[in-house]
């Protein structure tokens, strides 16, 4: 396949040139073996079991995909680091059985950090946190194809940076609808003033997020993000759907889900592999590309790497404090600065 490009947005490519002819040393991890100790950055780590296919028909094995997530780590890494990773763990490859696992195992590395998040069952979990190559590495060698990292950072797991949007096609829809319901989204979050960012789920549809200053709940966070999706809903009826309930959702329309907001729930990152044939990658594009037409198989496990090195990263704007949109404004009282109605605390 010709290898695509993202087409990123101006202010992007300035970033970007600011960086050039710095880019990082590529890691080249070991391909075979069942039990192979190495050094990540100081960090003894071991990786089992590198020759199992992963994508049998592609070709594609765990040393394959750990090899992928060393690749991007350079710009993978900063949208991770402080934050919650609930772990999807698929042991016998992208198409066995997979479960999810919050809490990090007791035979983890005493390196690993983690986040500690109470639950209203009282409970409190210690997540694992993925700060560096190691962590990353280390996360992925548990079977985690793609990575779903806590919406919070840990020193507040109750506010938000960010609101997103998980556009979800029925069995019925084509892409191009979902498109269509991603520009739709787009007009409306521009007429609000909200900057947000694009990328495809790397699935079958894509996720649209927007920058905020942290501030409001969790819970305000959904409330907004909410009202927003069944607003669009009833006003694009043909194409969209705010109906979170499978038996009642058409199964012709793009469902807003704003639901992922909600406690606890995630998102597959950026520069995440999914469980799908050839690998796709959750991949930033711009608006432009969007209404070009783009197709989610544009961006595998294979060219991505090649991308980044070229391209850099295409939501460096999510992590910097400038363009953030302050929802508190929407309410009629800021809420406090701090609240600690679910403490978490890295360590």
């Amino acid at each position: 396949m010709p290898t695509p490009t993202t087409d990123f947005h101006p202010s992007e490519h300035r970033r970007h040139e600011k960086t050039s002819g710095r880019e990082p040393p590529r890691i080249t991890l070991p391909t075979t073996g069942r039990r192979v100790v190495l050094e990540a950055g100081g960090r003894s780590l071991t990786l089992t079991n590198l020759d199992k296919p992963f994508w049998p028909d592609d070709g594609i094995t765990k040393a394959g995909l750990l090899q992928y997530y060393a690749d991007v780590s350079p710009w993978l890494l900063p949208h991770l680091r402080d934050r919650a990773m609930v772990m999807r763990r698929y042991p016998d490859g992208a198409f066995g059985q997979a479960f999810f696992m919050k809490r990090a195992p007791a035979h983890r590395p005493e390196w690993l950090e983690t986040c500690a998040i109470a639950h209203s069952s009282g409970n409190v979990i210690d997540f694992p946190v993925v700060q560096d190559l190691a962590s990353l590495l280390w996360v992925v060698n548990l079977g985690c194809i793609d990575l779903n990292q806590w919406y919070a950072r840990c020193d507040d797991v109750d506010r938000p940076d960010y609101l997103h949007f998980d556009l979800d096609p029925g069995p019925d829809c084509p892409f191009e609808q979902v498109l269509e319901a991603a520009l739709i989204l787009h007009d409306a979050l521009s007429e609000l003033k909200l900057p947000d960012l694009v990328k495809t789920s790397g699935s079958r549809g894509m996720h649209v997020y927007v920058p905020i200053v942290r501030g409001p709940t969790q819970k305000q966070v959904w409330t907004v993000a909410k009202a927003l999706a069944v607003e669009l809903a009833a006003h694009f009826p043909g194409v969209l759907t705010s109906e979170y309930r499978v038996a009642n959702r058409p199964k012709d329309r793009v469902l807003v889900d704003y639901n992922q907001n909600a406690w606890g729930r995630t998102l597959a990152s950026i520069y995440s592999v999914r469980p799908k044939p050839q690998a796709p990658v959750s991949m930033p594009v711009t608006w432009r590309a969007v209404e070009r037409g783009l197709r989610i198989e544009d961006f595998r496990l294979d060219n991505v790497p090649g991308l980044l090195r070229k391209q850099g990263d295409g939501w460096a704007t999510l992590l910097s404090p400038r363009q953030r949109f302050d929802l508190a404004a929407l309410f009629r009282e800021a809420p406090p600065r701090h609240s600690p109605a679910r403490p978490a605390q890295p360590r």
